[in-house]
């Protein structure tokens, strides 16, 4: 199956983590990125740099740590095809990881990706969106309906309480680090390109990180062939769950 990446700026534990438990389950990971070369995840979130008194917060987590300097060593991460060589017909699914630098625009707004991401949904195959990738598969747009390809799906995504909680614990030496778009949160962009803002699903309240003890703290939305979750606190569930779409497809 396959991660698309930015050059830089991705979120470590949503990549990290669920690259770490697919592996483990024997589920061959291919990366790409946009000139076929290494990416590198956000290093603030890698390290907890300038996060201040919120840095255990705010940063990743030690086991996503530990899992992206594994993941570095991997031959497939040392060795992504780029963007353009991506082809549905070559991988079973697609993982869609976040990540809130501004680097990730690239990523966001490719239109290869997006259309990568169309190509996924007619072939019905496994989609899996975590935080910021619901906005790419948001802006992914059906050439014959003109509609987002999750217009009529349930999700959910990082949640606009996140995102303005984040900001707002450290605007006053990050500025606006937080907001990848300081014009439109993720969730109101996700929610407008949805048939009915109903089927946004907010979870309960993400409180704790989950992990593969604590399942129960992840939340995770599946529709048919599309997986969605909110944040590097959901990643082991969201994991999880795409194997079982895998090993379903």
């Amino acid at each position: 199956m396959l991660i698309p990446l930015p050059s830089y700026g991705f979120d470590p534990t949503e990549v990290a983590i669920p690259w770490k438990v697919l592996s483990d389950n024997g589920i061959n990971v291919v990366f790409a990125t946009p000139q076929g070369q290494k990416a590198a995840a956000d290093i603030r979130m890698l390290r907890g740099d300038d996060l201040g008194i919120w840095k255990s917060l705010l940063m990743a987590r030690k086991d996503a740590v530990d899992a992206y300097m594994a993941m570095e060593q991997n031959d497939a991460f040392n060795k992504p095809i780029s963007h353009v060589d991506a082809r549905v017909n070559d991988f079973d699914g697609l993982l869609l990881p976040g990540g809130h630098d501004k680097g990730v625009r690239e990523y966001l707004e490719s239109t290869i990706l997006q259309k990568l991401v169309v190509d996924f949904f007619y072939a019905q195959k496994p989609v899996a969106a975590i935080c910021h990738g619901v906005v790419l598969a948001a802006r992914s747009i059906d050439p014959a309906t003109k509609r987002s390809v999750i217009y009529d799906y349930k999700t959910t995504s990082l949640l606009k309480s996140q995102e303005m909680a984040a900001y707002n614990l450290t605007r006053l030496w990050l500025k606006d680090y937080y907001l990848t778009y300081p014009e439109i949160t993720v969730e109101d962009e996700v929610k407008n390109s949805l048939s009915d803002q109903q089927n946004y699903l907010h979870g309960p309240t993400p409180l704790l990180r989950d992990d593969m003890a604590h399942l129960s703290r992840g939340f995770t939305i599946r529709d048919r062939h599309y997986l969605s979750a909110r944040w590097p606190g959901d990643a082991y569930s969201f994991a999880l769950e795409f194997i079982k779409m895998l090993e379903g497809k």
